[in-house]
């Protein structure tokens, strides 16, 4: 996997730095790391230790979550703008997905080291950033909200069209 420096301009076109000043963008250039990694390749394995997220600069993404059964389900695809591993900056938990490229990619890799840094150099540029990842976040609830509530309705419509007594 090959790694090179970001630009300022690879920064600037990414919502997760929306707003953020040219100096806090400097910075954060200096700091990051873009990785190159082949179609097929794990970025992380539900369950890892983690202190990191990954912006999607190129490429493809699948989100992988393993059933109570044993089995990998796509839960999401990520492409360019499409940001993940957010949760363990925050919460810092284990891997709650596997993660797995399906494209030649080229992703920017930002550590907790990288944030406390820049939260030490200008604060108000890591609140943007906190504040770009809380949106996000609240839109993938607003989203898993609606499917579970199709969900519900549609398993007790099922059960209740089984179960209701017949006319006779």
């Amino acid at each position: 996997m090959g790694e090179s420096a970001p630009s300022i301009e690879d920064l600037r076109h990414l919502g997760l730095f929306g707003a953020l000043s040219d100096e806090a963008l400097t910075f954060l250039a200096k700091r990051l790391v873009i990785q190159m990694p082949s179609p097929g390749n794990l970025i992380f394995k539900e369950g890892d230790p983690a202190r990191d997220l990954f912006v999607v600069i190129g490429g493809e993404m699948e989100v992988l979550k393993r059933s109570q059964a044993g089995l990998d389900a796509r839960v999401a695809l990520l492409g360019p703008g499409d940001w993940f591993g957010e949760m363990s900056i925050l919460d810092v938990q284990p891997r709650s997905a596997s993660v797995r490229v399906l494209a030649p990619s080229r992703l920017l890799r930002i550590s907790a080291a990288d944030l406390d840094a820049l939260y030490r150099f200008d604060v108000r540029a890591y609140a943007i950033i906190v504040l770009n990842i809380a949106r996000e976040l609240s839109r993938r609830l607003r989203v898993a909200d609606g499917l579970l509530a199709e969900f519900v309705v549609n398993v007790m419509g099922h059960y209740m069209d089984r179960h209701r007594p017949s006319a006779s």
